[in-house]
């Protein structure tokens, strides 16, 4: 595009959009009321995040598990202390609570007092046989209760550890829940509408302290609690940036005009989301918030262009038509440096990623033309800004920090330098110290009581993240071979042996807790059988499986017995500790589970979350640095200039790696969270770097190309606005620091760090390098014309405007 169509463009457009604001008005009505009709088909999203692709080896690994054994994440825990709970009433309410829990549709299978059973020998079926453990005529009897209660800690060590801890007399109820409803809405009712109005019922009656977690129980209240901050961003943002808006232009008007632009935003971020038929994630749950951010910022930059040109002529048409023709494209071309910023997630190989740029970058498009639109036929129904409304482009505060700008460019630009060398090592040494982190639960709410639940069962039972190894034997009914059974068991054994794991369980406890059966309940025989023992033990247990109703196999052995699987939970731990955790299974599985004979795979939600971390990492790094390439790439159509891209990239790359070092300085790891702070903070960062170049570039045609003349003139027009969009950013990023999430904290406060920096070096390194790297008196053919004239000059508006004014 010539220079001579880009102005003639503007000039059109602003010429069509005054002239018939109606139809445009008509026209963004018609399409929000379109967008709010897809309202309805906004879903929540009822999975974690899969950070691997489909066809990553991990995830095929857990594919087959699915396929296999079925989803993994299907318990529900509820403990309370054994003395609080074995007392006449609070016992006979516990069961009353885990019946009515029972009766429920989504309920499996649930194990607890009345449920628990205990394996006799029956000599004359040859089988065992799954008798209740608590006979309920007789639970009106104290003696009888104190006895069953020694009895279950002393004497049944299959269910240490799964059901009761014997060091601190914690027992906890098992609920299963059906396989088919834990990925969907139904398992939100049931947690929301059925099971906590029974736990809320128990402690009513009995004021029990009760602890209740497990992964659908977690998932479904962190989902409740994502949803809840939806509101609360949105308002925190819109009150702080409207706030910051009003302060700045002292018009209530106006500000009600930035309020209204970013509300119709806003709406349409949702009906985006529900066209496209996108869940709401932990990421897309942040876009309607990032539009009220991202969109009083054009409002800003508009607003303050039309005051300066109604101030140096007070004609309000021609301000208007003067504002599109001459920032037009420098404002596109800034949305869509915003745009790239969060597009580049786009390349990644994640769908949660994917999703969050496609709708992000669709909105700040959608944005600026809604901003473009509305904000001059705005300000075309209003009058005149009077001078109270002008003040704020020389208000005392403005134009002290103006001149300090000023006054560092000119006279200390050692000064400056040294600074930006010091916070360059700083960031580098910082970056070393930088660490890894994947879990689960590190980016949950901290305060809320489910995740003090969470921790009670990391402290009694080693964790609530459930950790899977499936043993391939390659042959039908190789799982119950004893050799396989004692390979199993040494696995075992050295699962027990690492801290951050709880006790595994297997096929391996069944066979033992057979064997004690066997020997009529003496727990001193809890072992598996020896060779001679085998004979006559393991055909008991095969008879008793024929029963496929309590079929105590069913859970820890395939249909075929081919495959058997070892379940344990883990606490809480990072990537670091993950791995080493994993190299020494692996290290303990290749020694008893040769290859040749066994496939053996470690897998679970929790490990799969863990190394899906480090692989997004890698992958942000690659969409960061296509970010910034696709960003040099920009710079360079629009100025032709090499040098251009030097002084645009080094103020916008080192707020990144300060940023990047404090988080090495403070110990905040590196996850999914804070890996987009880059991303996101260099995409708007890089906003203010474009309209400080194209009016640099501007200035140096209006003042004979002498460059230092130019630059104080850039900073003097352009300053004010970069000022006042840095500072809405900076304040509207740090609402998401109110959140209960760690990853959303850490988000928010990172993002109006690196913004903070980047406006400093943007106003101060960024003119600092142009006058360093030219000489006093620019050299014209070496600035060649650019591809786009990003902010036209007055003379050529003035003759577009003669040839058809408004």
């Amino acid at each position: 595009m010539s220079k001579w169509s880009n102005t003639s463009f503007w000039n059109f457009v602003a010429r069509q959009l005054l002239r018939n604001r109606i139809w445009v008005i008509v026209l963004i009505v018609a399409f929000t009321v379109f967008m709010a009709s897809q309202w309805k088909y906004i879903r929540f999203t009822q999975t974690e995040a899969n950070l691997l692709p489909d066809d990553h080896k991990d995830n095929i690994a857990y594919a087959n598990f699915l396929k296999t054994f079925g989803e993994e994440g299907n318990v529900i825990v509820l403990a309370v202390n054994k003395e609080a709970v074995f007392t006449i009433k609070n016992f006979k309410e516990w069961n009353n609570m885990m019946t009515s829990i029972q009766k429920n549709k989504e309920v499996e299978l649930v194990v607890s007092f009345k449920e628990l059973k205990q394996l006799v020998k029956n000599d004359s079926t040859q089988s065992f046989e799954l008798n209740p453990f608590i006979d309920f005529s007789k639970v009106g009897q104290i003696s009888y209760l104190n006895t069953k209660k020694e009895t279950l800690f002393k004497e049944l060590p299959f269910y240490e550890s799964l059901l009761f801890n014997k060091k601190t007399g914690t027992i906890r109820s098992v609920i299963y829940l059906k396989k088919n409803i834990v990925n969907k809405p139904a398992r939100k009712e049931f947690v929301l509408k059925k099971l906590l109005p029974a736990i809320e019922t128990f402690k009513a009656k009995t004021r029990v302290d009760l602890h209740v977690s497990g992964m659908p129980y977690i998932r479904t209240l962190n989902a409740q609690a994502i949803i809840s901050e939806i509101s609360l961003f949105i308002g925190a943002t819109l009150f702080i940036t409207s706030l910051i808006f009003y302060f700045f232009f002292r018009s209530f008007r106006t500000t009600l005009m930035a309020i209204f632009v970013v509300l119709i935003g806003v709406m349409w971020s949702f009906g985006l989301l529900g066209l496209l038929r996108y869940e709401i994630t932990v990421l897309t749950a942040l876009v309607p918030s990032l539009i009220v951010i991202i969109g009083i910022p054009n409002c800003i930059f508009l607003t303050n262009k039309y005051h300066q040109e109604a101030r140096a002529h007070g004609n309000k048409a021609k301000a208007l038509q003067r504002v599109l023709t001459k920032v037009g494209t420098a404002t596109f071309i800034t949305n869509v440096t915003t745009a790239v910023g969060f597009a580049t997630f786009i390349i990644t190989n994640n769908d949660l990623l994917k999703e969050f740029g496609i709708v992000t970058s669709i909105n700040i498009m959608a944005l600026f033309v809604l901003s473009l639109f509305v904000i001059p036929i705005f300000f075309s129904y209003m009058p005149i800004p009077k001078e109270k409304h002008l003040e704020h482009l020389e208000r005392n505060y403005l134009v002290g920090f103006r001149d300090w700008i000023i006054r560092q460019v000119k006279y200390h630009n050692v000064k400056v330098y040294s600074v930006a060398i010091i916070v360059l090592i700083a960031g580098i040494i910082g970056v070393y110290e930088m660490k890894i982190s994947g879990s689960v639960l590190e980016d949950m709410p901290k305060g809320t009581a489910f995740f003090e639940d969470i921790r009670f069962f990391e402290k009694e039972f080693n964790g609530v993240l459930p950790v899977e190894i499936m043993i391939d034997t390659k042959h039908k009914k190789g799982v119950m071979k004893m050799s396989t059974l004692k390979k199993m068991d040494e696995l075992q054994q050295a699962i027990e042996e690492i801290p951050e794991l709880s006790k595994p369980v297997s096929v391996v406890n069944l066979v033992k807790y057979a064997k004690q059966a066997y020997y009529n309940g003496n727990p001193d025989f809890y072992a598996l059988p020896n060779s001679q023992e085998q004979a006559f033990i393991l055909p008991y247990l095969k008879n008793a499986s024929k029963n496929t109703a309590d079929n105590p196999l069913k859970t820890y052995v395939d249909k075929t017995g081919r495959y058997g699987r070892i379940s344990t939970f883990m606490k809480e731990v990072g990537t670091d500790e993950m791995k080493k955790i994993e190299e020494k299974l692996n290290e303990k599985i290749t020694k008893l589970f040769p290859e040749e004979r066994y496939t053996v795979s470690i897998t679970g939600k929790a490990l799969l979350f863990q190394k899906g971390t480090s692989y997004l990492l890698d992958n942000l790094i690659e969409s960061l640095i296509f970010a910034v390439l696709l960003t040099a790439g920009l710079i360079f159509f629009l100025f032709r200039s090499f040098k251009m891209i030097l002084v645009a990239l080094i103020p916008n790359l080192l707020p990144l790696l300060s940023t990047a070092g404090l988080m090495g300085y403070l110990g905040i790891p590196i996850k999914p969270s804070t890996i987009l702070v880059f991303g996101i903070a260099f995409g708007l960062s890089v906003d203010d770097t474009i309209r400080f170049l194209a009016q640099y570039r501007q200035e140096l045609k209006l003042n004979n190309w002498k460059i230092k003349k130019s630059i104080f003139k850039t900073l003097e027009e352009e300053g004010p606005s970069m000022f006042y969009t840095s500072i809405v950013l900076l304040f509207g990023f740090s609402v998401f620091t109110l959140s209960d999430f760690g990853g959303t904290i850490a988000l928010g406060g990172l993002v109006s760090i690196t913004l903070l920096f980047g406006m400093l070096t943007n106003l101060i390194l960024l003119p600092s390098l142009v006058l360093s790297l030219n000489k006093t008196l620019a050299n014209q053919q070496e600035l060649k014309e650019p591809t786009l004239d990003i902010i036209v000059d007055d003379a050529e508006i003035e003759k577009e405007i003669e040839k058809e004014p408004i």
